[in-house]
């Protein structure tokens, strides 16, 4: 029956401006990995991917790590993702996502993935849906309690300061928040019925460049690309934020300048640049204009990959106190929790 459930659309969750209080919730780290839908049949194991797609190929180690770790024919939501050195790196799960099988399994081998279970849909046969999330968790816990990796438990708690412990701590080192979910619900398909407690931080950093708004060169600004400094006093690349309104970009051209350059030794002329080639930016207009790096911008953020902001970061003010030469990656270093060690320790 395993598979004969499959495609299910994840439930989801919509933003919460705080961790919910007060009513019958439990509470998990919110993972950034790739949501998947795992689905065992006692014999063979499908992975499907938030957007119904399989996933199976791109991760052979799960596929076969999955049938010889969990007790028995299933279904589970999850997450798919790499535990790295400094904890779990999103970046190395992207490079996953290759069309060359070889290249997959040699990142199998180098990076091996895991899953991470947050619910269960079926089991033996029995689908579990329409059960409240109380007894799903009751039966993940009873079937995965001493589950073997690659397969993982993610932790829970009713206790709504704990979870507010987790959000502080777990930061920056693959959570980007907490999910809150209702123990009374059923399990809803493509409805936003859990709330989801993200991260918002941010930084001061240095404009080293911009790009133009396309169409109108030399009338409005696009976005500026924002740098940090390393230990060595390289100003590498970061992100950018476009967060302007249609006058405030037309003002930045005038604004910005007297800082223009040609000089190839300002902006990011030793470190990472903009406009880089990726699978990404293939067919997109990579041009940009470099700036003297003597700007300084605070900018919110919700969430690094690697050492760059993995979406656009919001512009909050100027920052004319700051010294650009302070504006480092020290900012945004955080420790890997000891709970989060302990998730993948375990088996």
């Amino acid at each position: 029956m395993a598979h004969d459930l499959l495609p299910i659309e994840p439930m989801l969750a919509k933003l919460s401006p705080a961790i919910p209080r007060g009513g019958n919730w439990l509470y998990e780290p919110k993972w950034d990995g790739f949501r998947t839908i795992v689905s065992y049949d006692g014999t063979d194991t499908y992975l499907q991917s938030r957007d119904l797609k399989p996933l199976g190929r791109y991760f052979p180690e799960l596929v076969e790590g999955i049938a010889r770790a969990v007790p028995g024919p299933m279904v589970l939501d999850g997450e798919v993702v790499i535990m790295g050195p400094h904890g779990i790196d999103f970046e190395c799960l992207q490079l996953r996502l290759h069309p060359a099988e070889s290249r997959v399994r040699k990142l199998a081998a180098e990076t091996p993935a895991a899953f991470v279970a947050f619910d269960m849909l079926a089991e033996r046969g029995e689908d579990l849906r329409r059960q409240p999330f109380a007894e799903r968790r009751r039966r993940l816990e009873a079937a995965l309690g001493k589950v073997a990796p690659p397969v993982h438990l993610t932790p829970a708690t009713h206790d709504p300061d704990l979870a507010q412990d987790w959000f502080e701590r777990f930061e920056g080192a693959g959570f980007d928040g907490v999910i809150a979910k209702p123990l009374d619900a059923p399990y809803q398909p493509g409805v936003r019925a859990m709330a989801k407690i993200k991260h918002l931080r941010t930084a001061d950093c240095v404009v080293g460049g911009f790009r133009w708004n396309r169409g109108e060169e030399d009338r409005s600004v696009g976005s500026l690309l924002l740098g940090l400094y390393d230990a060595e006093g390289t100003l590498h690349l970061v992100g950018h934020t476009s967060s302007f309104k249609a006058d405030e970009k037309r003002a930045l051209v005038q604004f910005l300048a007297p800082y223009r350059t040609e000089d190839e030794d300002d902006g990011f002329g030793h470190g990472r640049t903009p406009g880089g080639p990726s699978r990404w930016s293939a067919g997109k207009d990579q041009s940009w204009n470099r700036l003297r790096p003597e700007l300084v911008c605070e900018v919110s953020f919700d969430y690094l990959q690697g050492e760059r902001f993995r979406h656009g970061t919001t512009f909050k003010r100027w920052r004319p106190d700051r010294d650009p030469r302070t504006c480092t990656f020290d900012q945004l270093e955080a420790a890997v929790p000891y709970e989060l060690q302990q998730v993948f320790q375990q088996g």
